[in-house]
């Protein structure tokens, strides 16, 4: 389907197809810059999803995401776990239930110190969402 086909229609609507994706369709793959990090493509434009890609991401106990930044924004939601999450030099503690918004360009990064595992949602805009990781 062309971005074309899901442009919504004056009343609003799109003629995008719903979709029901099963989870045992997704695959899980290790994050290159990360160490512990698997993630999940739960839903994107491949899906036919026309504005948004949905992803599930885990953190292993002992895992670490080095500072980086994105070219999209990331909202979060926090699904499992408690870990810590940087962003542009402050840290947060957070757990199951908590959101989170991290701008474009933010830099940011994650640890897992707890003897559990984390995950997470995001969801980005589709497209390119390209990681530079940060010199420190």
């Amino acid at each position: 389907m062309s971005d074309a086909d899901s442009t919504p229609d004056a009343d609003g609507t799109s003629d995008a197809d719903p979709v029901v994706k099963r989870a045992s369709e997704v695959t899980y793959e290790e994050v290159d810059a990360a160490e512990g990090m698997s993630k999940g493509v739960l839903l994107d434009d491949s899906d036919g999803a026309p504005n948004f890609a949905v992803r599930r991401f885990v953190l292993e106990p002992g895992a670490s995401v080095p500072k980086h930044t994105n070219e999209v924004e990331h909202e979060q939601y926090v699904l499992s776990g408690r870990y810590t999450v940087g962003i542009e030099g402050e840290e947060y503690e957070v757990a199951a239930g908590d959101s989170l918004l991290i701008p474009s360009g933010a830099v940011h990064w994650y640890r897992n110190d707890a003897e559990e595992e984390g995950s997470f949602l995001c969801a980005v805009p589709n497209g390119d969402d390209s990681i530079e990781l940060v010199e420190e």
